[in-house]
């Protein structure tokens, strides 16, 4: 089997294993102030501070979540209905059109319950947002603005955002910025303190860590609105018994993921430049997508001409290559990529899409297998054609 979709879950690191089963067996709510409490209140502390470490932040801007999609919502709900609160002016959300869902649905959740206007920042070719463009949108009227959020890096084309010119001149604007940088973890230089930004998504499965644990990095001169609401966990603002093995694992997979990145970055993006000229020598008019040098190491998106994605996902797929489309499909009906269409292409090539991951499994023979039966795939395919 050729596993290549790493960007939806990496398998874990043995070291995260190791740290998540040494801890099954203790008992103790991290909450409780008798021994096993405190044991586990230690665990979890310990863990933090590794989890600052390695993401550039102090222990107490860590608040620990279920996941990606947990932090996106507390960032982008909670930061609009304190901003609001503050100045009932705040209405108005910036984003961008190739965000991850659980930004987006997060968004216009908020558009459609709570009052708040949504506005779009334009992306070019690659899915990039400009810092000139939100300059533009902020000026308009400062006042008006409760938050930005754009994505620190994509998890469909892999286009990396310039995230430190954003977080500038949302700054400029006294206007706090989130940036989802689920995918850019373990693969790029991230760190919370030096981005200016105000908030930080991450999540563990994405690193080598286990699923259902993750973190919004929050500068602590920010306050955000629960969503949820119980015994006043993580500085108020996140209530909930902490998953104290996951946490240990989340933050063994980050210390490790954040130390190798550069290791990572050179030894999987050779891979991945190898498998891209495969495809394009196996498929000639496959068109890559998303930025050709400023992208994820590990990712490489393709369209490619005539096809349905979810064809060619699965013509692969019965041939042990596991891979992505960059299509959700509502219903039955296979639909474009939000992010491929906002990037300007065609609705029709947009729908023929796929996405190559790779991680710290990878090796030649995934790209060697993917190398081999592409073309063909393709080829059958484009016998079916577009419905």
């Amino acid at each position: 089997m050729a596993y290549l979709d790493h960007a939806a879950t990496t398998p874990m690191l043995p070291e995260a294993i190791e740290a998540m089963t040494a801890q099954l067996t203790a008992t103790g709510n991290a909450s409780s102030l008798h021994a096993a409490g405190r044991r586990a209140r230690r665990t979890v502390e310990e863990a933090r501070e590794t989890l600052a470490e390695a993401l550039g932040a102090r222990p107490s801007e860590v608040v620990l979540t279920s996941g990606g999609t947990e932090a996106d919502n507390l960032a982008v709900k909670g930061l609009y209905w304190s901003r609001r609160a503050a100045d009932p002016r705040r209405v108005r959300v910036l984003t961008s059109p190739v965000e991850h869902h659980a930004v987006l649905d997060a968004v216009h959740w908020l558009g459609e319950h709570e009052g708040a206007t949504v506005e779009y920042l334009p992306v070019d070719a690659h899915g990039r947002v400009h810092p000139d463009a939100l300059r533009e949108a902020l000026a308009r009227d400062p006042h008006d603005v409760a938050l930005a959020t754009v994505m620190w890096a994509n998890n469909e084309i892999g286009t990396v955002q310039p995230v430190r010119e954003l977080a500038a001149v949302a700054r400029e604007f006294d206007v706090p910025l989130h940036s989802d940088a689920v995918q850019a973890v373990g693969q790029l230089p991230v760190a919370f303190a030096d981005s200016g930004l105000a908030a930080m998504t991450v999540s563990g499965h994405k690193i080598g860590g286990p699923y259902g644990i993750g973190a919004l990095l929050l500068g602590r001169e920010h306050s955000p609105v629960p969503v949820l609401h119980g015994g006043g966990q993580e500085r108020h603002v996140r209530s909930g018994t902490l998953d104290v093995p996951a946490v240990a694992a989340f933050a063994v997979a980050a210390r490790l993921a954040t130390e190798r990145h550069e290791t990572f970055a050179r030894e999987v993006g050779a891979l991945r430049d190898a498998l891209v000229d495969a495809v394009r020598a196996a498929v000639p008019d496959a068109v890559l997508g998303g930025d050709p040098v400023d992208r994820l190491p590990a990712n490489a998106h393709f369209s490619f001409p005539g096809c349905e994605g979810d064809s060619l996902l699965l013509l692969l797929d019965a041939q042990g290559i596991e891979c992505s489309t960059g299509s959700a499909c509502t219903a039955g009906v296979a639909q474009p990529s939000h992010v491929v269409l906002a990037t300007g292409t065609d609705a029709d090539l947009a729908r023929g899409t796929l996405r190559f991951t790779l991680g710290h499994t990878s090796t030649r023979a995934d790209v060697d297998a993917l190398a081999r039966a592409i073309g063909p795939a393709v080829a059958r395919a484009r016998t079916a054609g577009l419905s």
